[in-house]
């Protein structure tokens, strides 16, 4: 009997689930394979979410979800108000309009729940960086970087040049 189901297990083909790990070496330029940079792309410093409410959106985060959270600042320059979420390896943005004129006005027009705005990385020289993508016809939303949230120079390339994503510098 153990012979006949050894041998009916012979013609089995037994598949096992063997997990491809993926790394990435932090040491490795992660424009390495372009040739003449003279930048260098770092981490992702966070991801910014537009909010209809920001009381609301704040105390999700800090009381539901139980992140530590910044609080809320205004920056007149950029026309929002900012709150930011710590969540260890990276950080959340929370946008909400600030005046008439605020482009997280015009994305709550379209987007009246809110949604995912724009990532920000960090790179090691902005304007070296804004040079090279220009030249790669890369536009960018301002002549010239600007002094963002953290209070580094920031420089915002267009939506239309990066597969649909707004894409923010920011200087390490």
């Amino acid at each position: 009997m153990a012979a006949s189901v050894l041998k009916g297990l012979s013609k089995c083909v037994l598949h096992t689930y063997s997990p491809t790990l993926r790394t990435l070496s932090i040491s490795t330029p992660l424009c390495q394979g372009i040739p003449g940079s003279v930048w260098k792309l770092g981490r992702l410093n966070h991801i910014a979410i537009a909010v209809p409410d920001m009381e609301k959106a704040t105390a999700l985060y800090r009381d539901v979800l139980g992140a530590q959270v910044s609080d809320k600042v205004p920056l007149p320059e950029h026309g929002v108000y900012t709150v930011f979420v710590e969540l260890g390896n990276t950080k959340l943005e929370l946008l909400h309009p600030l005046g008439e004129k605020s482009p997280i006005a015009g994305f709550l027009q379209k987007n009246k729940s809110g949604g995912m705005h724009h990532i920000c990385i960090e790179v090691d020289d902005i304007s070296a960086a804004i040079v090279d993508l220009k030249a790669r016809n890369i536009r960018t939303l301002s002549a010239e970087p600007r002094i963002g949230a953290h209070g580094k120079p920031v420089m915002f390339l267009h939506p239309k040049d990066c597969d649909g994503v707004l894409v923010e510098l920011e200087q390490a």
